[in-house]
């Protein structure tokens, strides 16, 4: 389900920050430290979820810790009309972290994970035996600067958001 912008305000960006930082803490602790009802951070959550804003609760799992340690990034070239094909069958590939259809040179983008070269390797191989594939372009990763995250996302939508009601408040 796509995000619906309703707007977060400073107590859900906070709210997001202790689920972000300590996710196994307990609503009422949640309520706790903010300072508000247990009421008000369950009606939060369930908001912010129903809105597309938070969209899962799930543990992030470390591919090295599960024996995966190599990471790479590959860009496959494929026939357009197979995608939808093409896309089922990458999805059945455990090594393979995630998929995005993409402009620009090549056109699916893959993460991978690996236990080393030679699986990667093995992975690739795997890919481009998927009838529509026609060749991939591969780079590995050497170390992660910025892990994935979308929370400054949040922070700048609240800032902007202030910022703009304070103008058109002044206006």
């Amino acid at each position: 389900m796509p995000a619906r912008h309703t707007g977060l305000d400073d107590l859900d960006l906070k709210i997001l920050r202790l689920v972000h930082e300590r996710p196994r803490t307990g609503l009422l602790e949640i309520a706790r430290l903010l300072g508000v009802a247990r009421g008000t951070v369950q009606a939060r959550l369930d908001r912010m979820t129903s809105d597309g804003v938070i969209t899962d609760f799930g543990p992030n799992l470390s591919p090295k810790a599960l024996g995966h340690p190599v990471q790479a990034f590959t860009t496959l070239e494929v026939e357009q009309a197979s995608r939808a094909d093409i896309s089922a069958r990458l999805a059945a590939i455990p090594e393979l972290l995630e998929a995005h259809i993409v402009t620009g040179p090549g056109d699916v983008w893959c993460r991978i994970a690996g236990r080393d070269h030679e699986h990667i390797q093995r992975v690739i191989d795997r890919m481009l035996t998927i009838e529509g594939v026609r060749r991939s372009t591969t780079v590995i990763t050497l170390s992660t600067v910025v892990p994935y995250r979308v929370l400054p996302l949040a922070e700048q939508a609240l800032f902007r958001d202030t910022a703009r009601d304070t103008f058109q408040d002044t206006t």
